[in-house]
């Protein structure tokens, strides 16, 4: 973010101003509604459709229209829009038309962690809504009142956000369009780097470019960067780094990390600069739960929190929404629901299923864009190749058109068990052929392909 920018930022974002959100619907943006709101500041939004979260943005005073005219800004001080309301919005296009500053996301939430003594904030391709929601347990066992920004539900909250009045923020920070280097934070994790977003990034390169320079954005004097040490591209990343490095990871050479295992990476004893911490009992599975715990743990440990809340704080923690999140049973069947939808996140999904016992593993995958699918081929075949059937769904366009000439058939076709239904109707009417006890039916995909194991969970009430 410019000087010019930030200067402009503290004029608007004060008491008494009134802010309009365009795309507050977003989980996102209304958490930073609500934020702005907290910070007294006035505070209108648009949507494009109406949800759950425009209804309580409503209940908590603020007003939304749905649908997006020129009108809808009239008297606002301020625009602040989400990534996809381009300047052919007709609210960006008129307050660009009349003089209304148009501020991004971003540049708000980065302006807003200035003000905390300690902003918490966690990247990595993978992860970062696990991580950030486990580090939100503990700051709250640990009794310090964060403010929370998250890209998920989390059930502690009852919402992706939380409104605090300590000291702390703690917020999950995503790299696409390089929207993390507009924050501020004090604590930089890096859980791993991965060739993702590559409609966006040029090359793996550039993408470790972008983490480097977003954990020099912690300050020199007391910032500290908390980094998987057994993930070479974070670490090609943060060499030489003139910062407080700590370092989390499986082996007994890091900073942070577990020992004594037991069940499945769930239980075990921490140490922290190679003195015991805390032992944890996670009641997540999986080693990619393991470590995204012991990212959290490391945050923890750099602010003085007391081991016995970092306990507590895991030990409450069942899994954010969509991170392996239970939906229901269907003849037996258990139905669980995963946001995975790159190869690295199904891989650690998939890895985590033979330690629950279940005889047989369908998955229903949506892809997610065109350009990853394309992008990640070869890569997405190998994963869902490995469960007993995998049934695909139509490609979950997002942001993007079909330019690449890509599509699920062509998935399904390189994979030998495998089915494409381009309808959820169908998908769900095919599972109530199949399902039987001893099943795990898993839908995965960032998409709504939740909705299919949803609708055939409601089926057995």
């Amino acid at each position: 973010m410019s000087h010019e920018q930030t200067s402009h930022l503290t004029e608007f974002l004060v008491p008494g101003k009134r802010a309009h959100l365009v795309g507050i619907g977003g989980v996102s943006m209304c958490a930073l509604g609500m934020v702005l709101q907290g910070m007294g500041i006035n505070v209108t939004g648009s949507d494009m459709n109406r949800s759950k979260a425009t209804e309580d943005l409503v209940a908590k005073g603020i007003p939304v229209t749905i649908g997006h005219a020129a009108e809808n800004i009239a008297g606002t001080d301020c625009v602040i829009r989400t990534a996809a309301a381009h300047d052919d919005n007709p609210e960006i296009a008129a307050a660009l038309a009349t003089g209304i500053p148009v501020f991004e996301r971003a540049q708000s939430w980065g302006y807003i962690m200035s003000a905390y003594e300690n902003a918490v904030c966690f990247s990595g391709t993978h992860g970062k809504t696990t991580a950030t929601s486990m580090m939100t347990h503990i700051a709250m066992e640990a009794g310090l009142d964060p403010t929370v920004m998250i890209g998920g539900y989390l059930n502690l909250l009852g919402a992706g956000h939380r409104v605090g009045s300590g000291d702390t923020i703690i917020a999950e920070s995503c790299e696409y369009c390089n929207s993390f280097l507009n924050f501020t934070p004090t604590i930089a994790v890096i859980l791993d780097i991965d060739a993702d977003h590559l409609d966006f990034f040029k090359d793996l390169e550039d993408i470790k470019h972008s983490f480097r320079q977003f954990a020099e954005l912690t300050p020199p004097d007391r910032g500290i960067v908390i980094a998987n040490g057994q993930d070479k591209n974070t670490m090609d990343a943060l060499q030489g780094i003139d910062r407080r490095l700590i370092t989390f990871g499986m082996s007994q050479d890091m900073d942070v990390y577990p020992a004594h295992f037991d069940r499945g990476y769930s239980s075990f004893d921490v140490y922290c600069g190679h003195h015991f911490y805390t032992h944890v009992d996670l009641r997540v599975l999986g080693r990619h739960n393991c470590m995204d715990a012991l990212s959290a743990i490391a945050a923890a440990w750099a602010l003085g929190v007391e081991p016995e809340a970092v306990t507590r704080g895991l030990t409450s923690f069942t899994g954010a929404a969509r991170r392996m999140e239970f939906k229901g049973t269907y003849r037996g069947a258990d139905i669980y629901d995963d946001y995975a939808h790159h190869p690295g996140e199904l891989k650690a999904t998939l890895d985590a299923v033979p330690q629950r016992g279940y005889s047989r593993t369908i998955v229903v995958f949506q892809p997610h864009t065109y350009s990853r699918t394309k992008a990640l081929f070869s890569e997405f075949v190998e994963q869902l190749s490995r469960p007993d059937l995998t049934i695909l769904a139509d490609i979950y366009a997002a942001r993007e058109q079909n330019t690449v000439g890509i599509s699920s058939k062509d998935v399904a076709d390189a994979i030998p068990r495998a089915e494409f239904y381009p309808s959820f109707e169908e998908i769900t009417a095919r599972l109530r052929e199949i399902a039987a006890p001893g099943d795990l039916i898993l839908t995965i995909g960032a998409g709504d392909i939740y909705k299919v194991g949803e609708a055939l969970a409601e089926l057995e009430q």
